[in-house]
């Protein structure tokens, strides 16, 4: 939804409120873990989204601050079975307070076409987050699709119940890796159609494209722990 004041004209906590802080490096040690939930605490950003791993220390680090935990289920691929993505969430969901849960579709299905694979795949997690009152945020990997498949992601994403497209994992390696460009954006929200929320994520690294995404009526952004201080202009 497009904010009712660009986002040159906003607060630090306003814009903030667009983040959520990626900590997901594989090969992050506890230490750098804490660091930079810490670091995304302290900028007030919506989230910190993390791997199931890191639950257990990092739902301690934000309880009783704004900040919430994003949890990501079938990462990076997608390429579990529905019911193992659906164990997954059950399994985080009913243990934790998790305010999102990022889950990856199958884009291969989506790229061969199998549109209502898709769909079932997504409501089943959907279904499990609403269960306990999170929101369900589908990562269809923007990079390893076209323009129309962009639409078709999003149009099943939004049939399926889901609360937030989202476009990239960050984690891409099968080809050109773009992640959140504003037309890859444009393309998701006009394919929801008010419907569903956006979340726009995958190399935005410049206050410059933080805030088009901001102006252009993303609801979240996804943003590496190196580039949250430099899109909220505290680092060049």
């Amino acid at each position: 939804m497009k904010p009712a004041k660009k986002a040159a004209e906003m607060t630090l906590k306003e814009l903030a409120s667009y983040i959520d802080q990626s900590v997901l490096k594989p090969e992050f040690t506890q230490e750098d873990i804490k660091k930079y939930t810490q670091e995304g605490i302290d900028f007030g950003c919506a989230t910190i989204c993390i791997n199931p791993s890191s639950l257990e220390l990092v739902s301690k680090m934000v309880a009783g601050t704004s900040t919430g935990i994003c949890v990501v289920c079938d990462f990076p691929f997608g390429l579990s079975t529905t019911e193992s993505k659906v164990n997954q969430a059950e399994n985080y969901l009913s243990k934790y307070k998790i305010a999102d849960l990022d889950v990856v579709a199958n884009y291969g299905q989506l790229r061969s076409g199998n549109l209502e694979y898709v769909i079932n795949d997504i409501k089943a997690v959907a279904e499990i987050c609403h269960k306990y009152g999170a929101n369900c945020k589908v990562i269809i990997e923007t990079d390893a699709l076209n323009k129309q498949q962009i639409i078709d992601g999003t149009k099943c994403a939004v049939a399926a119940g889901a609360d937030f497209i989202k476009s990239s994992t960050g984690f891409y390696t099968g080809g050109a890796v773009v992640g959140a460009t504003p037309e890859v954006v444009q393309t998701m929200i006009d394919a929801g159609a008010g419907k569903i929320k956006v979340k726009g994520s995958g190399c935005i690294r410049t206050q410059e494209h933080f805030f088009k995404l901001i102006d252009m009526g993303v609801d979240r952004i996804g943003i590496g722990y190196r580039s949250t201080p430099v899109v909220l202009g505290l680092k060049k």
